[in-house]
């Protein structure tokens, strides 16, 4: 392997591919990153054996090759040095590549390439173009309510199901649901339903950056990896195996109470009661009550904490229903006020004891069902 490229490029290159990298492993091979020359450009891999990112950076390469490179040491290296060109060549004795730049001058040992994990082909699945704007404001909306603890692995991923010309990201953790709901750019020639990883939502999410290219998802054949194609990088995962719970029963149907509420005063409320709520339990409460002879009502936000003091704030809204009480734990509520988006949010409920519905107060493409804190009134 011999090339050359610019810093910035390589640097940029192996940031995008460094979150694959494994951290605590029983496979050592896997805390390296691979460099492989492929048509005329640098291709760099990473990955943990769960996740596999690829991507590809312009450079003039004068012989082919492949290694693989500690991934930690040479992004260290590489983010040390000035923007200019790099030189990269191979060398056999020790395995490894010397890396000059500027005045730098650095050998790193390698590791032979086909000691590196294979990484999955996703070629000849069913795939779907999603738009990526539109991809991000949905793995935003729901990615943050996936379990974290791996007591029900199932929740910690996210179910997807692409129908038609929509597709629909569903999270759940037990106490909260998100469910948000949008539109492929054309239609998909087979329904698919699957459950990706949060972790690597998360990840397409961040990679995804300010990309106006559609986003080509691709499942495998055997419904066991799924490729996210975006410009000049690739993403391989496993999908999670297991049964999803049917999340459209845990949507409460009806309501006792509805308010709209402006979502800049009602997250403004909430975190000002929030600041008071993590020293007491971390509650939250509202109080919906309905206006006087169809006038505005109110929604009235308190947070306490015994050694520390207590809060109290009070925003107007659109009350219908009979007045009702609800408790949420401060950051549920605080994640979901963050993520739903602009204008107009409802809050739905029924009883103290019943889950709490938050949705755009205009449109149906997300919901998010939380479960209420048990308090004294």
């Amino acid at each position: 392997m011999k090339l050359s490229c610019l810093q910035e490029n390589l640097n940029r290159g192996l940031a995008i591919v460094g979150r694959a990298v494994a951290t605590r492993t029983t496979l050592p091979i896997t805390q390296n990153v691979l460099l492989v020359t492929d048509q005329s450009r640098l291709k760099l891999t990473a990955t943990n054996l769960e996740i596999a990112v690829s991507t590809w950076i312009g450079s003039q390469v004068e012989e082919e090759g492949s290694i693989t490179i500690p991934a930690r040491l040479l992004t260290e290296f590489v983010s040390s040095l000035p923007g200019d060109k790099i030189d990269i060549e191979q060398t056999d004795k020790p395995l490894g590549l010397q890396i000059r730049c500027a005045r730098f001058d650095a050998n790193i040992h390698g590791i032979d390439a086909d000691e590196f994990p294979p990484i999955p082909s996703v070629d000849n699945g069913v795939s779907a173009n999603i738009d990526p704007t539109a991809l991000k404001n949905a793995i935003s909306q729901v990615v943050f309510a996936a379990a974290t603890d791996d007591s029900r692995p199932v929740l910690t991923g996210i179910k997807v199901e692409i129908e038609g010309s929509n597709f629909t990201l569903a999270a759940a953790d037990g106490f909260r649901l998100a469910v948000h709901k949008g539109n492929l750019q054309e239609n998909i020639s087979e329904d698919l339903n699957f459950i990706v990883p949060a972790k690597t939502l998360a990840e397409i999410g961040r990679l995804i950056g300010d990309q106006d290219e559609a986003i080509e998802v691709i499942i495998s054949a055997a419904k066991s990896q799924v490729l996210f194609k975006l410009r000049n990088i690739e993403v391989v995962s496993q999908l999670v195996q297991g049964t999803f719970p049917n999340y459209s029963q845990l949507i409460p149907q009806t309501y006792g109470t509805r308010a709209i509420v402006g979502l800049q005063e009602f997250l403004r409320a909430s975190k000002a009661a929030s600041i008071f709520a993590r020293d007491g339990s971390g509650i939250i409460k509202l109080h919906m009550s309905p206006g006087q002879d169809g006038g505005r009502g109110t929604i009235q936000v308190s947070s306490k904490a015994e050694e520390v003091g207590d809060h109290f704030g009070e925003i107007d809204a659109n009350v219908e229903g009979e007045a009702s009480s609800i408790a949420f734990n401060s950051k549920y509520l605080m994640d979901v006020l963050s993520v739903v988006g602009v204008g107009e949010i409802a809050l739905e409920t029924t009883t103290a004891s019943s889950p709490g519905v938050i949705k755009l107060a205009d449109s149906d493409s997300y919901i998010h069902v939380v479960m209420p804190m048990f308090v004294q009134w």
